[in-house]
C-alpha cells in the first residue's frame, strides 16, 4: 500500500485540529466585550458579610470637579463603577466621572502622562512601574480596592493548585510550590529593587513526587507542571506569591494560551490546564476554582513559614487566610510629601468604606476587603 495513503488520515486530522484552533489575536478578541458584559451582569455568590468593622464613609471635605479613570474594564463591565458613582455623588453632587476603562494596559501610561487621576489595574508589572518611575522620579501609590473573585474569569480569580484525582498529595506549603514550579535563582525584583535575600539554590528544586513524601508507585514519578503562558499577568501573580517576585520557572513547564474554537467560543488557558492534569496522573498546575472537574482535585496550601494548610473557598478567600488571592488596585500619581488630590482622596476613601465595599458584595464577583487590609490602604492616603 502507498505509505502516503497510510498517513493521509493523520494529516487530515492534524489539519482539522489546526483549523479548529483559531489563534489570531484579533479573531480571539472578537466578541470579548459582549461576553464580558453578560458575565458582568451575573452574580456569582449570595454571601453577605458583616462589614461593621469597616469605616462608615464620612466626607473630610466637600469636593467638585471631574475624576478621570483609565484602565481595567472590569469595573464598568459590571455594576461597580455605576454603584460607586451613584453612592459617592450623594455626598458630592458636584463631582463628575470620566470612566474610560478599556484595558489595564492603559492604566500606568495614562497616570504617567497625566491623562488620568486614577489607574484601575491588576498588580502593575515592573516595566509599568519603571515607565512611571523614569518620567516621575517616584513610584505610584498603590491602593488595593477589592479582593479578586473566587471563580469569575476576568475578575482576577484566586489561584487554586490542582492535581489528578488519584494523586495521594492533599496539601502543600508555599515553599514546596516554589520547589515544584520554580528553579534556582540569584534574586528577584521586589518593588523594582533587586533583592538577593530571596535567592535559592537548585537543591530546593522538587522534581519527583517522592520528594514530597509520596510512596509506592508515586515515589519515582516525575512531577509534570502545567500553567499559563508566561506572557500573561496571571503567572506574575503566581511569581509574586510563590517565588517572592522571582521569574525562573521549572524547565519542564507546559504552557497554555487562549484560543478560539471554530464555533466562536473561547478555549481558556485555565480550562486547558485542568484538562491536561485530568489526563496526566503525574500532573500539577494552577488554575481557577471554576475549572474544577471530577478528574482533578484541589490541594490545600499553607502560607510561607506556616504548616496551617488552608483550602480555597469563598470564606478563606474573603478573610485572606488562603495564601494565593489576586487583587485589583487603584494607582495614583502622588508626589512624596504632597497630599492626594482632594477629590481623588475622597473617592478612594468612599470605595474603601463600608458603603463602597458593600457595593462590591452586592455586585457579587469581586470580594470585599477585610478590615485589616482597609486600614493598611487608608494609611497610604495620609
Amino acid at each position: 500500500m502507498n505509505p502516503k495513503i497510510l498517513f493521509l488520515p493523520v494529516l487530515l486530522a492534524t489539519a482539522v485540529f489546526a483549523t479548529a484552533q483559531i489563534r489570531d489575536a484579533l479573531e480571539v478578541q472578537k466578541g470579548r466585550e459582549d461576553k464580558l458584559k453578560k458575565r458582568g451582569a451575573a452574580t456569582y455568590y449570595n454571601e453577605r458579610w458583616d462589614l461593621a468593622e469597616l469605616p462608615v464613609y464620612t466626607p473630610q471635605q466637600k469636593v467638585t470637579g471631574t475624576i478621570r479613570l483609565k484602565g481595567s474594564n472590569y469595573f464598568t463591565d459590571c455594576s461597580l463603577a455605576a454603584q460607586w458613582e451613584e453612592g459617592f455623588k450623594k455626598f458630592h453632587p458636584g463631582v463628575a466621572f470620566d470612566w474610560d476603562l478599556k484595558t489595564t494596559l492603559a492604566a500606568m501610561p495614562s497616570l504617567t502622562f497625566g491623562t488620568a487621576d486614577i489607574g484601575p489595574s491588576r498588580h502593575a508589572t515592573p516595566d509599568e512601574i519603571l515607565l512611571f518611575q523614569r518620567h516621575k522620579n517616584y513610584h505610584p501609590t498603590e491602593i488595593n480596592v477589592v479582593t479578586g473573585s473566587l471563580n469569575v474569569p476576568g475578575w482576577s480569580y484566586a489561584l487554586g493548585i490542582f492535581v489528578h484525582k488519584d494523586n495521594p498529595i492533599t496539601q502543600l506549603t508555599i515553599e514546596q510550590l516554589d520547589g515544584i514550579f520554580g528553579a534556582e535563582r540569584a534574586g528577584a525584583f521586589v518593588h523594582n529593587t533587586w533583592d538577593t535575600g530571596v535567592a535559592r539554590g537548585p537543591e530546593k528544586n522538587l522534581r519527583t513526587w517522592g520528594q514530597l513524601a509520596a510512596t509506592g508507585e508515586w515515589a519515582s514519578k516525575p512531577i509534570q507542571v502545567y500553567g499559563y503562558n508566561l506572557f500573561y499577568h496571571i503567572p506574575r501573580t503566581f511569581e509574586r506569591h510563590v517565588f517572592q517576585g522571582g521569574g525562573k520557572w521549572n524547565e519542564n513547564l507546559h504552557e497554555f494560551t487562549n484560543y478560539k474554537n471554530a464555533d466562536g467560543t473561547t478555549e481558556l488557558e485555565a480550562k486547558q490546564v485542568t484538562d491536561a492534569i485530568a489526563k496526566d496522573r503525574s500532573g500539577i498546575g494552577y488554575s481557577g476554582f471554576g475549572f474544577l472537574t471530577p478528574d482533578v482535585k484541589f490541594v490545600a496550601i499553607a502560607p510561607r513559614g506556616s504548616k496551617n494548610y488552608v483550602p480555597l473557598n469563598l470564606a478563606t478567600l474573603r478573610d485572606r487566610s488562603y495564601p494565593l488571592p489576586d487583587e485589583v488596585y487603584f494607582y495614583l500619581a502622588r508626589k512624596p510629601g504632597e497630599p492626594v488630590d482632594p477629590k481623588v482622596d475622597e473617592f478612594v476613601r468612599y470605595v474603601l468604606s463600608r458603603e463602597g465595599q458593600d457595593a462590591v458584595q452586592r455586585d457579587a464577583k469581586y470580594l470585599p476587603l477585610p478590615a485589616t487590609v482597609v486600614r493598611e490602604q487608608l494609611k497610604k492616603l495620609e
